[in-house]
């Protein structure tokens, strides 16, 4: 099992490691137990592992790292109160902004639980137990069963899964693959849906730098909020959470990320990794580069347009520039390059083993797979962004999608739309109305259109060709919102329950044009389940192959699940004759102060800096943890379980850490803990806040 491997890689290969090398992995809660004691205790942690998590009863303070949104957040107070980054609840100070009241900018503190913000899409999750339940999915596919019925049989069994799992009130659940099959696990979790802001900075603040800082080093970013979760209309009582470190961490200290990893892409053969360069990135940049400009250009000259498209701007820009350093990264490390080479090795060493030729095939036919999905992707770009793009198509795309799904018993519908999930999804359909802005959206569904216009022969858009190729596109977008009552929240919530004969019945021009594209984005799908499964059947073949010749496994890639990150406090070299320390201050911060945005600090700060000797006040902090997309907001603790500040970025150089871990250039950027008790108590005179967080007498 991929448990055992694990564990027998970290005895064969990290045991001998220096203290401060860097710790390639991300490991699961169980993962933490079978390491060896004395080692964890060499690296600098200072309490037993159990403490960190006890299986037979699925709890320990890893359980109050939470998932909110997408993003990693910790418990911080027996009162439910969670800290994680600036960023991750943006879209609740959005919610609640309007062109008189400009939380954004701004900030928020509430000075009682009464002034606290609800976020109305917003959900925290926390983890309970998690069970290997590999041997019951794999049991569930029929011998000889093709790819896609192969997919159909392991959903199937996850979902009868996940709906035994949620029979116990309050769970949560989902079964997670990791590495395309050579393990599945049950995760079970609770889940809080009563998520109310308490505090964010100003957005200058807790966004200082912004794009022109995004993802660089040094920084001098306070991207801190904190929420509370209520259970029952009363604050939650976590039986875990993050006692804060007012003594913060220094060079060489010893930290573990705890969080949400979302996806890293290290099990793939280097001819997929090309296509994810080639046909993903790529177009990530060129098309939503494309957008960012578009929705500047038209909200330049409106302020609630700007709000609306605030939350939909800062996610795109992060998205770019995420997809400008992986391809950058890339090509540095040349790590396409070298995952050949190490392909080419595994290869002549099955060669010499007839036991492993079923993993040459294996990787044969991964590498047929990534080329044949070459050909169609920017088609497949354009689909795939029908669910994130223009906020009427992908209204109107999901409602269409929904209607179709309802009419199906409830465990044979996509799983996004059985029961258990309309509530999140009705409540999307409801928030967005703040993100829409009608020349905005009519601006990027422009755009998306004239992309599928340019495809060639073979990979075209029919639903489009049929309806865009002759006659002024602009002419045409404006009469599609002229003639959609989408766009309109009360007519919305009253699709959201019909049928697709009444949906028909409306005429509705965005949603006939959803209607049109619903075959195409169905067969999108299917091929895309169809990929999945021969993944489930391939994969797994040959990472096993890797890890018998490597005679050591190799770590799993993030999937969204629970992990830790092990790391020291430490500073790295860039490029020849470079060498970054490991923290900056609030020093740093003023010194960038220009005025002007992205570097214009509030009056209050600089007026309570002036008061202080801004070199003693920590800002940011660099570790070597393994971190990616979804470790935002992770809880940073030392290694007695105490916060010490909040991962919310990588350095440039280390963008493509996806792909793979360079000990070298592996650094997470952590907001540091004693800058946000500094703005509490010396900016927002947050008094009550402080002493419920406990960090200044009551």
């Amino acid at each position: 099992m991929l448990r055992q491997s694990l564990t027998a890689f970290f005895a064969a290969s990290l045991l001998m490691a220096a203290p401060l090398a860097g710790v390639e992995g991300k490991w699961t809660p169980r993962q933490v137990l079978e390491l060896d004691p004395a080692w964890l205790k060499e690296l600098g942690l200072q309490m037993p592992p159990e403490k960190l998590w006890d299986p037979n009863r699925g709890t320990g303070l890893l359980s109050a790292a939470v998932n909110i949104g997408g993003c990693s957040a910790g418990f911080v107070s027996e009162t439910g109160l969670i800290l994680t980054n600036h960023h991750c609840l943006f879209g609740v100070l959005q919610e609640h902004s309007t062109a008189q009241r400009d939380l954004m900018t701004h900030g928020f503190l509430a000075r009682s639980p009464q002034e606290e913000l609800r976020g109305r899409t917003t959900r925290v999750t926390v983890p309970r137990r998690f069970t290997d339940v590999t041997k019951a999915v794999l049991s569930a596919v029929p011998a000889g069963a093709a790819d896609l019925a192969r997919w159909e049989a392991i959903e199937k069994k996850q979902k009868e899964l996940v709906a035994e799992c949620e029979k116990k009130p309050g769970a949560r659940c989902r079964v997670a693959a990791f590495d395309g099959g050579v393990e599945y696990v049950l995760i079970e979790s609770f889940e809080l849906d009563d998520v109310r802001l308490v505090y964010a900075p100003p957005r200058a603040i807790g966004e200082y730098g912004g794009e022109v800082d995004n993802w660089m080093w040094p920084r001098h970013t306070g991207d801190f909020a904190v929420a509370r979760a209520y259970k029952d209309g009363k604050p939650y009582r976590p039986e875990f959470w993050f006692p804060i470190s007012r003594a913060g961490v220094k060079p060489g200290d010893f930290v573990m990320v705890l969080g949400y990893p979302g996806r890293t892409v290290r099990s793939l053969t280097a001819a997929e990794m090309a296509l994810q360069r080639d046909g993903f990135f790529a177009l990530r940049a060129r098309i939503y580069g494309e957008w960012i400009r578009l929705l500047e250009e038209s909200t330049k000259d409106s302020r609630d347009g700007s709000i609306a498209v605030a939350g939909t701007l800062k996610s795109l820009n992060n998205v770019v520039k995420n997809a400008q350093g992986q391809m950058a990264g890339l090509a540095r490390g040349r790590i396409i390059e070298r995952q050949e080479q190490q392909e080419n090795e595994v290869l002549a060493w099955a060669a010499q083993r007839p036991e492993w030729k079923p993993a040459i095939d294996a990787r044969r036919e991964l590498v047929e797979l990534a080329a044949r999905r070459r050909a169609t992707a920017l088609r497949d770009f354009l689909l795939q962004s029908v669910a994130s793009g223009p906020v009427a198509l992908r209204h109107a795309a999901q409602l269409v999608r929904l209607a179709a799904e309802r009419a199906k018993p409830d465990m044979e519908r996509e799983a996004q739309y059985m029961e258990r999930r309309l509530p999140q999804l009705k409540a999307r359909l409801e928030r967005d109305q703040k993100s829409f802005y009608r020349p905005a959206d009519e601006a990027l569904l422009r755009s998306w259109l004239r992309h599928a216009l340019s495809l060639p022969a073979g990979a075209r858009i029919r639903a489009v060709d049929e309806r865009f190729r002759s006659g002024s596109l602009d002419d045409a977008v404006a009469r599609l919102y002229a003639g959609t009552r989408v766009t309109d929240l009360a007519e919305r919530m009253k699709m959201f329950g019909e049928t697709l004969d009444q949906l028909r019945a409306r005429r509705d021009s965005m949603l006939d044009l959803a209607l049109a594209l619903e075959p195409e984005l169905r067969a999108f799908d299917r091929a895309g389940r169809e990929h999945e499964g021969a993944i489930s059947r391939l994969r797994p073949v040959w990472r096993r192959a890797v890890a018998a010749h490597a005679g050591k496994p190799v770590a799993p890639d993030a999937n969204g699940t629970l992990r830790v990150s092990f790391a020291h406090v430490k500073g790295y070299s860039p490029r020849e004759a470079v060498e970054y320390l490991p923290q900056t201050t609030l020093a740093g911060m003023i010194e960038k102060h220009t005025g002007e945005e992205p570097f214009a600090l509030p009056k209050a700060l600089l007026e309570a800096a002036a008061k202080t000797e801004p070199v003693k006040v920590p800002l940011n902090f660099l570790a070597d943890a393994d971190t990616t997309g979804g470790n935002s907001g992770s809880p940073t603790v030392n290694g007695r379980g105490e916060l010490v500040g909040l991962n919310f970025d990588r350095v440039w150089e280390n963008v493509a850490n996806d792909f793979g871990y360079n000990p070298a250039i592996a650094r997470n950027v952590n907001a540091d803990i004693r800058f946000f008790l500094w703005l509490l108590e010396h900016v927002d005179h947050a008094g009550s806040l402080l002493r419920e967080l406990g960090v200044q007498d009551r």
